[in-house]
């Protein structure tokens, strides 16, 4: 765990601070903008005098709009209940850390964002902070086995790479990146971005991963403890998993969720978007597969997330193989069975069918394309494997 929020040789000013923003944060409907024009105007301490007072200024009386009266209400009696003090020692308590925009250890990428959070927490060792790449994995919660093998793939190869690599502890492709981040061997540590306070493991099957994450890496979230996840704020966690990228990776998405969000996130950030292609007909794929039509850049293998990173210099690909191994034959028949095979594991059967090659045909094909790396054969099912030169 980190140091704690009054350690680490904070003053008492600062100590001061902290709990303010702590207490401002979890005040009712206290959103970003709010707490933005709050601080603005007052600071810290200024902004807690009027906050539990009711007497809000002008200035963001028009930020709230026209429910400013009970906004100012609701935050009269909620800081009836609770002191600035308490709420920092109960942050205290369990390891959670408060930065406020600009100061040390408040993530660099964020602090000139057109949306910045004012105020963050976070649990762990700050990975955020340290000077190296980031890229986010994103996408759906109803994944495919497809999705959580390519999240798997990508996280563990970048880690071992020496990326960080972001993303949201949730279900599905969240789950499966950070999974291949702690499988990695030596690699960096992950970080997780959460829409619930640190306090608050959402979803609830996810508690396991949640302490993996927090043990080895980062959790950072804009919700103060005892917050639950509301609508709202997994569009507000997804602005800032897209703007502490430095590349955005979507595995998987439906045509409308939240992976689809932070596509327009990061594009308004003009942070780079790669898409992995998707069988055609899985709607697992939609959502990509139009990004792709759209123009997106496609993530196909590791190097491509690489060189959008500028880590890597590719050659143009071939149909050479891997680990230098033997190039593959422009032989129509060697083509056709890749193309038919697609992306999804198939029989030989089924290959004949898609193919309509005769046996000796189709056997030959398979086996040209086994020794050169380019399908394997798992319990009689064909697949592609992923890397570098596939075509």
């Amino acid at each position: 765990m980190s140091d704690s929020p009054m350690s680490g040789g904070s003053t008492p000013d600062e100590v001061a601070d902290h709990a303010f923003l702590a207490a401002l944060a979890g005040l009712p409907a206290m959103g970003p903008a709010r707490l933005r024009a709050l601080l603005g105007l007052l600071g810290p301490a200024g902004s807690w005098k009027v906050a539990s007072s009711g007497r809000l200024p002008r200035e963001v009386q028009a930020v709230i709009g026209p429910r400013a009266a009970s906004v100012a209400t609701s935050w009269v009696e909620a800081a009836r209940t609770c002191t600035p003090e308490a709420v920092l020692a109960e942050l205290q308590s369990v390891g959670v850390t408060v930065t406020r925009r600009g100061e040390h250890g408040y993530p660099p990428a964020l602090v000139d964002d057109p949306d910045p959070p004012e105020v963050l927490f976070s649990t762990g060792r700050p990975v955020v902070n340290e000077n190296g790449p980031t890229v986010a994995i994103v996408g759906t919660r109803r994944c495919t086995r497809y999705g959580t093998e390519v999240a798997v793939e990508f996280g563990r190869g970048l880690a071992e790479a020496g990326v960080v690599v972001v993303s949201g502890l949730a279900s599905g492709i969240d789950t499966a990146g950070h999974a291949g981040v702690l499988a990695a061997m030596g690699g960096t540590p992950p970080v997780a971005v959460v829409a619930t306070g640190l306090d608050i493991v959402y979803p609830a099957q996810n508690r396991t991963l949640w302490r993996r994450v927090a043990d080895a890496g980062q959790i950072i979230s804009e919700a103060p403890l005892g917050v639950g996840p509301a609508r709202w704020r997994f569009p507000a966690r997804n602005r800032i998993i897209a703007a502490l990228a430095d590349v955005l990776v979507v595995v998987e998405s439906h045509l409308e969720g939240g992976s689809m969000y932070t596509v327009t996130a990061a594009l308004e950030r003009d942070r780079p978007v790669l898409v992995v292609p998707g069988p055609i007909r899985s709607p697992a794929s939609e959502g990509t597969n139009r990004l792709l039509s759209d123009g997106a850049a496609p993530a196909c293998n590791l190097d491509d997330i690489l060189c959008a990173l500028n880590l890597v210099c590719l050659e143009p690909v071939s149909l050479a193989t891997n680990h230098g191994a033997p190039p593959v034959s422009a032989d129509p028949a060697d083509l056709g069975v890749l193309d038919a095979l697609g992306w999804e594991p198939t029989t030989l059967d089924g290959l004949a069918t898609r193919t309509r090659l005769s046996p000796v045909q189709l056997g030959s094909a398979v086996g040209r394309l086994q020794r050169a790396g380019l399908i394997s054969e798992e319990r009689g099912f064909l697949q592609r494997c992923s890397g570098r030169g596939v075509p």
